[in-house]
């Protein structure tokens, strides 16, 4: 019997870059020089030089995750949970913060209610918490609660209201945003129950409100509608009232603009 023919060695150093292209492993393509090179002064092993490059790559596609997650989330701007002053609110808990920072929540399809007067760092805590669900893989979309509920109506007239209830279904995050400053009419409300019954159990809501539960009968013109939804928000939820002054009517104390008197007046009729 002939002997089996060797296989030819590869030219590695002209086929590796191409391959690593190919691969889509661009992270490991674009610093591999600097790689081996900190892989031999380590003097690491095979494997454990083959590990060091596979970090990098996923380091690589986790910040373009990231990235991409969070453009897509469209937040009104960038805030963290190491921002906000839990010092200036003493209502809200930093271990319970730091709970639903893990995102286990999002994970279970839970819901969160933010709720408090505004300036209280609701918006704050829903962008940080929201970023932190994106860290984590899970998709996610900001909405104001006005822009929602426009945006259901339009879709409902045109004859599309499926689509866009898949639309704001699909995120396994939904953050929505100032509900009640404005009251809903009739119809909104009922669209707005339908998005609440799409998304029950099947994916996250973080809803902030300047009206506690009890006045959300009131917020959607209908006490009927107000408790279906509240029925299925409330049976997974973590809610979290927040008691403290405005953030902004703080600062402009400090700086001798307003007295606490006029402040409290301006919080009341805001």
């Amino acid at each position: 019997m002939a002997a089996p023919k060797k296989a030819k060695p590869l030219e590695v150093a002209g086929d590796l870059e191409p391959m690593l292209t190919r691969l889509k492993l661009t992270a490991i393509r674009d610093q591999l020089d600097t790689l081996l090179d900190q892989a031999g002064r380590a003097e690491l092993n095979l494997r454990e030089a083959l590990a060091m490059l596979c970090a990098a790559e996923v380091a690589r596609k986790d910040e373009r995750r990231i990235q991409m997650g969070m453009s897509i989330a469209k937040f009104p701007y960038v805030r963290t949970l190491e921002g906000f002053e839990y010092d200036a609110q003493p209502s809200v808990d930093p271990k319970q913060i730091r709970e639903l920072a893990t995102s286990r929540w999002v994970a279970n399809g839970d819901s969160v209610l933010l709720l408090g007067p505004p300036g209280v760092g609701k918006t704050h805590l829903a962008v940080a918490l929201g970023r932190e669900a994106i860290v984590r893989g899970y998709s996610t979309l900001f909405v104001p609660a006005t822009a929602l509920v426009t945006q259901l109506a339009r879709a409902h007239a045109e004859g599309r209201l499926e689509e866009k209830l898949l639309h704001f279904a699909k995120p396994k995050l939904l953050v929505v945003d100032e509900l009640g400053y404005l009251p809903f009419e009739a119809n909104a409300a009922h669209l707005f129950f339908q998005l609440v019954s799409r998304r029950y159990e099947r994916g996250s809501m973080l809803v902030t409100s300047n009206r506690s539960v009890a006045e959300w009968g009131g917020v959607f013109g209908d006490a009927v509608v107000a408790t279906a939804i509240l029925d299925r928000l409330l049976h997974h939820s973590h809610v979290i009232t927040i008691r403290g002054d405005s953030y902004r009517l703080r600062t402009k104390r400090r700086a001798g603009l307003v007295n606490q008197a006029s402040a409290n007046t301006e919080a009341t009729t805001n």
